[in-house]
């Protein structure tokens, strides 16, 4: 098959890969609808992390092609939706709500989905099928529920966002965005996005943001607190995970409030001291999105959101390298790849 590898720093290629199989009982083999790539992508794209000869992707949808002998609710034929992490659904800490961190949890980065075909570790505790083979226009939609959707959708459950609260978002990337949106369905009052730029702050106003706030750092915390009578939001979601981001976020949560985080986290130090005194309550992490999943399908598939629209640019996976080059540059929110 075709699949995406990095080989270094901005050395990304598409070529022949080894056609996935069956190795675990618990496994299934898919054949990929649609693909992306995640803004976590351009941390090793940039060299920030490691990437040598990698394969990439860990986003996916499509159609069932083979079961281990042990999967017992899907089968070939089956069109799925499954999590950036797979899992079985079954341990304590799977029915706590936490399956990103479940005790036998794989990373589907390991996968490398960003290719024609892809092994799915623990198949019955990570796959979610779809009520019958999805309209092509929802194939986008269905795509961002495999990450970004359900990643925003965490932070903004972290953060507690609801009826008569304000919410603040930091950061517009994909993540960021959607989070507004699931702020929005969650109910919330008044939602402030963060964002400078007019493309990404007009996404965020149609996904129903009410406020935009273009400054960063201490400024954009002062432009916030203006905002909220000094106070700060009742529920910050954050999505970058940088420490300026971190520390904007934490600056913007009233006391008493309730912040999430959902950024991959690089190089972030908190001061002890100012959290002491902050008096906040902090969520965070990779996002257990295969939790959320059976909700996020049936609102996409009754079409109560249309979170596919953050897909800005669609290449066939054989023009994944240009995809990189358009996400480094900020010339796409984010990428949808078809085999």
């Amino acid at each position: 098959m075709r699949g995406v590898v990095m080989h270094a720093p901005g050395d990304v290629r598409v070529e022949d890969r080894a056609d996935p199989a069956i190795e675990e009982p618990t496994d299934a083999v898919i054949r990929l609808a649609a693909t992306c790539i995640c803004g976590s992508d351009l941390w090793p794209y940039r060299g920030v992390e490691d990437a040598h000869n990698a394969p990439m992707g860990h986003e996916y949808i499509g159609w069932v092609e083979e079961v281990g002998p042990e999967v017992r609710t899907i089968k070939a034929g089956d069109f799925v939706v499954g999590s950036f992490w797979a899992s079985d659904n079954t341990c304590e800490i799977c029915r706590a709500g936490y399956q990103s961190r479940c005790i036998n949890a794989v990373p589907m980065g390991m996968m490398g989905t960003q290719a024609q075909f892809a092994r799915i570790p623990l198949a019955d505790g990570t796959l979610v099928t779809t009520p019958e083979a999805p309209p092509a226009d929802l194939l986008p939609s269905l795509m961002a529920a495999s990450d970004v959707l359900g990643t925003g959708w965490f932070g903004a459950v972290a953060a507690e966002a609801g009826p008569g609260k304000t919410v603040a978002v930091v950061g517009d990337g994909a993540v960021g965005v959607l989070a507004v949106l699931a702020a929005r369905q969650l109910g919330a009052e008044r939602i402030i996005a963060f964002s400078r730029h007019p493309e990404r702050q007009q996404l965020a106003r149609e996904f129903g943001a009410t406020d935009i706030i273009a400054e960063r750092g201490d400024a954009g915390v002062a432009a916030l607190k203006d905002l909220t009578n000094g106070l700060g939001a009742h529920s910050v979601v954050e999505a970058v995970g940088t420490q300026e981001s971190m520390m904007q976020a934490v600056r913007s949560t009233r006391p008493g409030g309730h912040m999430g985080f959902v950024g991959v986290s690089h190089d972030v130090a908190l001061p002890g001291l100012e959290l002491f005194f902050a008096e906040i309550h902090m969520l965070g992490g990779p996002a257990p999105v295969r939790r959320f999943l059976p909700d996020l399908i049936q609102r996409i598939w009754d079409r109560q959101i249309d979170p596919g629209r953050v897909f800005d640019l669609t290449l066939p996976l054989a023009d994944a390298a240009e995809g990189y080059r358009a996400m480094d540059e900020r010339r796409a929110v984010k990428v949808l790849l078809t085999p």
